[in-house]
């Protein structure tokens, strides 16, 4: 399994170069001023590395209990992606609701779109870290 190092390493690349790319696509395609969009990213991105570091902990634990490595098939990411966006979605929807003055549903359909970026973003994110980053124990089966 990836040492507390590396998953501080992984949570923090992943959320600063997401913030480089959502940040403007986002002000851009809901036609907020940057700095809100701005404050909203740098909020998600903040709740969303404390939840990856929890998450995909508690995820790999799972899988090596289950399946004796934390190795994913492209399926188990797609269902990693999925499970840890639904999360985050939970979490972070009321405060975009709250921060941008917008109905609650409004505020859904902002999260669901950013969620809908990260999805794909996670997958080919994690995809080439673990090129970048293997671990020992994938180059043994």
């Amino acid at each position: 399994m990836r040492s507390f190092p590396d998953r501080l390493r992984h949570a923090i690349s992943f959320e600063a170069l997401a913030l480089l790319i959502v940040t403007p696509l986002g002000a851009w395609v809901f036609d907020h001023a940057l700095s809100e969009i701005g404050v909203i990213a740098v909020v998600g991105a903040t709740l969303a590395t404390l939840w990856t570091l929890l998450y995909n902990w508690l995820f790999d634990l799972a899988l090596n209990r289950r399946t004796g490595s934390t190795l994913k098939t492209p399926r188990v990411r797609v269902l990693h992606a999925l499970m840890f966006e639904a999360g985050l979605l939970v979490l972070l929807a009321p405060f975009i609701a709250w921060y941008l003055a917008v109905p609650l549903l409004e505020a859904l359909v902002m999260d669901v779109a950013f969620a809908g970026f990260y999805v794909v973003y996670a997958f080919a994110y994690n995809w080439l870290y673990d090129r970048v980053f293997p671990l020992p124990e994938w180059s043994q089966g």
